[in-house]
């Protein structure tokens, strides 16, 4: 597995392509934007995309998605929780920042369900507090945690929201992501990479 990170959008929000390096499938998650220096390398790398994965219904995580379903005709998932989320302006705060986005055509996902594209497994993990419907995206054969604004380096997402609970946020990290292999590399929403066992040694908030 390669995975590949773009910062996108006014946000500056980690949009990732997870690349079978072999088949040149692809995998993106949370395509903030559809830029034009991003849609580019992918069509100049040859790789095919195959599905859109969402976090979450924020509209920093969502909004490239038109630019990239222009272009390949892929399934998009995302927890059922946010269904409300994507298709409202307002709880999605795209009308906070711009005229106003919405998108109702995903694919609805349930804790602890499984993807496979791309040769690799995806294990959704709720982790409701950012918004109700937050999720992971969990790859055990590769080891690799794509956590959306639930966990990030030394801090987790923003709970102040009126969809968000900060002791839903925190019991989800503590429970559930925290269960997981220390030496699992998380791929977060916003800023850089980190490790599950850093996490637990040093994330003030949990």
């Amino acid at each position: 597995m390669k995975v590949e990170r773009f910062v996108v959008g006014i946000l500056s929000t980690n949009c990732y392509l997870v690349i079978n390096e072999e088949t040149k499938e692809t995998v993106v998650i949370d395509p903030g934007a559809s830029p034009s220096y991003l849609m580019s390398h992918i069509e100049s790398e040859g790789l095919k995309v195959a599905a859109v994965l969402l976090t979450h219904g924020h509209f920093d995580h969502i909004m490239g998605l038109d630019g990239f379903l222009k272009e390949w005709d892929v399934p998009v998932y995302v927890h059922e929780d946010d269904k409300e989320i994507m298709t409202d302006p307002r709880m999605n705060q795209s009308a906070t920042y711009t005229a106003g986005y919405t998108f109702d055509k995903a694919r609805y996902l349930k804790d602890r369900q499984t993807l496979e594209h791309a040769g690799y497994v995806f294990e959704v993990i709720h982790t409701p507090g950012h918004t109700r419907g937050g999720c992971c995206y969990y790859v055990e054969s590769e080891g690799v945690l794509f956590s959306g604004d639930t966990l990030f380096q030394e801090s987790v997402g923003r709970a102040d929201f009126a969809n968000s609970n900060m002791s839903d946020l925190v019991h989800a990290v503590r429970e559930k992501l925290f269960l997981l292999p220390e030496d699992t590399l998380v791929y977060p929403g916003h800023m850089g990479e980190t490790k599950i066992g850093h996490e637990k040694k040093y994330n003030p908030y949990v």
